[in-house]
């Protein structure tokens, strides 16, 4: 062979591999592409955090352990979650109004573009409103009731989302009139509902409605009742339970039910109850109980039999009105405008309603 045509036939072969070299390596070439793209993706996330697209939210708790309180944080972190366009940044007040206080100042120092808080002492709205007013940061407030601190020049920076709390108390009282009239509640029948008040504050507005609309309700129905023992238990499983051991010790025949501002001062009665053998679920000498929120603990408790009901405070459905009333806020510049709420008879609030439950 001469060497034009070896030069020749050597061009060919390097051209051929060349090829069937290119074809290869070209999936391979696709997939780096396409992770590159992904990883290109997923880093904009985390810089749209970062240089302030993704507003940031500060959740201001009144008691992070409070049963109720810790079920509207998990709902709210599933949002977060789901929606790059916020961030939620938590700080527990433990229930003390001067841990909170410091944590707002803290928020606000950081800039936050808004605050979710549950304020720990409802007497403190005031102060803590002039402080936030001071920042220009809009605020919803929820659950603790403290509309009575807010004015009409207020609206604009802030809202209150929580319930209507007559009506906790209203269904509390249904559920024990509905149990009376079957007739087999009258513990030592003497013909009147005996029973005992495990309160949530003296000074709490839900608390307060709670106790009043419960009995009340109760009286509006043809039922004579009589008050047996009262505690403020601040909203406490084992203030509770420690209430109710020194009431069974001296009027365990005499007390027909347990009426509980709250689902953790109910299991706190329960747990009272089953230590002298009593609600364990197969006994027919229950004592009727009753709460409001429908923790998890009670509706297990309600399905066992061990008590008789509940009225369930929605934790997904105030969740979902802060992050929607909040982003319409900071995009929109009106909380409600434009979404499906509507502000209550005061024109201060949202109201998320009660449902009563007493089992599957």
């Amino acid at each position: 062979m001469n060497i034009r045509k070896f030069a020749s036939l050597a061009l060919v072969m390097a051209l051929s591999l060349g090829v069937t070299s290119c074809g290869s390596k070209k999936p391979a070439e696709e997939g780096k592409e396409e992770a590159k793209v992904e990883e290109k993706a997923e880093k904009g996330k985390e810089e749209a955090k970062s240089d302030g697209k993704a507003k940031k939210i500060a959740v201001l708790l009144y008691n992070g352990s409070d049963t109720y309180i810790a079920s509207v944080r998990q709902q709210l972190e599933k949002l977060d979650e789901e929606d790059d366009s916020i961030e939620l940044v938590y700080q527990d007040g433990q229930n003390n109004q001067g841990t909170q206080t410091d944590q707002l100042n803290n928020v606000i120092a950081q800039g936050v573009d808004g605050i979710f808080m549950n304020i720990v002492d409802i007497s403190a709205a005031p102060t803590a409103m002039e402080t936030i007013k001071a920042s220009g940061i809009p605020t919803a407030f929820f659950n603790r009731d403290m509309t009575a601190s807010m004015k009409e020049e207020d609206l604009k920076d802030f809202l209150f989302i929580g319930t209507d709390a007559p009506e906790a108390g209203k269904m509390q009282g249904q559920i024990l009139t509905d149990l009376w009239k079957k007739g087999d509640m009258d513990r030592n029948k003497n013909g009147v509902l005996d029973y005992v008040m495990l309160n949530g504050g003296l000074d709490n507005p839900e608390a307060q409605a709670r106790t009043e609309f419960s009995v009340k309700t109760l009286e509006e129905n043809g039922i004579k009742v009589k008050e047996v023992a009262f505690q403020d238990c601040k909203w406490d499983t084992d203030k509770a339970k420690t209430a109710m051991d020194t009431w069974l010790q001296t009027n365990q025949d005499n007390i027909d039910a347990v009426i509980a501002n709250n689902d953790g001062m109910a299991i706190g009665a329960i747990s009272a109850l089953q230590a002298v053998g009593m609600n364990t679920g197969s006994s027919k000498d229950n004592m009727v109980v009753v709460g409001v929120d429908a923790t998890d603990l009670a509706v297990a408790e309600i399905d066992k039999g061990t008590m008789a009901g509940t009225v369930k405070q929605d934790a997904e459905g105030m969740a979902k009105a802060l992050i929607t009333t909040m982003k319409n806020r900071l995009g929109n510049g009106d909380f409600i405008e434009g979404t499906e709420y509507k502000l209550g008879a005061d024109k201060k609030s949202i109201r998320i309603d009660y449902q009563i439950y007493t089992g599957k």
